[in-house]
C-alpha cells in the first residue's frame, strides 16, 4: 500500500513539474522595441552607388508622462566602422507618421571622427523621448518605442553593377553597459573632443 501511495505521489509531482515547465515555456518573452541595428557595405567605393537609411515614427502611443497620444520621438544614431570604433553619431527628431531619409555617404559617414570614411560598418539606432537638443545622443535620455528604420545595401560588384538590397533594421537587446558605456560615452567623446568631426546629420524630411 505504501508503495502504491509513493508511486501516486511521484506521478503527481512529475505532472506538476511538467505543468510548471510547460507554463514557463509558453510564457511570452518581453521584447524590447527601442534598439535597432543594421549594416552598410561598399560605402564610397569607386563606381558604387550611395545607400539610404529611412526612419519612421509610426505614431503609436509612447511612454511619456501625461501623454494622451502619439508623440515626437528621437532616433539616436550611432555609426560604427567594422573595426568596432564609433565614427559618427547624431540625434534626429521624427514626428508621428513622419519619414526621415538619410544618405549613408553624405549624412552618416561623411564626417568621421578619424577623418577616414568607413566603407563597411554598422548602424545602431535607439528610440527615445526628446531631451535637450531636442535629440542629444551624448547624454542620458528616456528610452521609448517605436521608431522603425530600413536601410539599403550596396552588395559586392557583379559584372559591371553593384546590386542593391534593402532590409528593415533588426531588433536587438540593449544592455545598460551598451547604452551608457558604448554608445552615449563614445558619442560624448566624439562630439566634444572631435573638433567638429564625428557628428552625422539628419538628412531630409520628417
Amino acid at each position: 500500500m505504501k508503495r502504491h501511495l509513493l508511486t501516486i505521489c511521484l506521478v503527481v509531482l512529475g505532472l506538476g513539474a511538467l505543468a510548471v515547465s510547460a507554463s514557463a515555456q509558453a510564457a511570452p518573452a518581453i521584447a524590447q522595441d527601442f534598439f535597432k541595428i543594421n549594416y552598410f557595405s561598399n560605402n564610397g567605393v569607386s563606381g558604387a552607388p550611395d545607400a539610404t537609411v529611412r526612419i519612421d515614427n509610426p505614431g503609436s502611443p509612447v511612454n511619456v508622462p501625461d501623454s494622451t497620444g502619439p508623440q515626437d520621438l528621437c532616433a539616436m544614431i550611432y555609426v560604427f566602422d567594422n573595426d568596432q570604433q564609433l565614427t559618427e553619431c547624431c540625434g534626429c527628431l521624427v514626428t508621428p507618421d513622419g519619414l526621415r531619409t538619410l544618405s549613408v555617404g553624405k549624412d552618416l559617414t561623411s564626417n568621421p571622427l578619424t577623418g577616414v570614411k568607413s566603407n563597411n560598418g554598422v548602424f545602431k539606432i535607439v528610440s527615445a523621448v526628446p531631451n535637450n537638443d531636442p535629440c542629444d545622443p551624448t547624454t542620458g535620455f528616456e528610452l521609448s518605442p517605436t521608431v522603425r528604420a530600413w536601410a539599403s545595401h550596396v552588395q559586392n560588384k557583379v559584372g559591371t553593377a553593384y546590386p542593391i538590397t534593402e532590409t528593415e533594421f533588426s531588433n536587438a537587446t540593449l544592455s545598460e553597459a551598451e547604452l551608457e558605456g558604448n554608445l552615449i560615452a563614445q558619442c560624448f567623446f566624439a562630439q566634444r573632443l572631435g573638433s567638429g568631426h564625428g557628428v552625422c546629420s539628419c538628412g531630409t524630411g520628417d
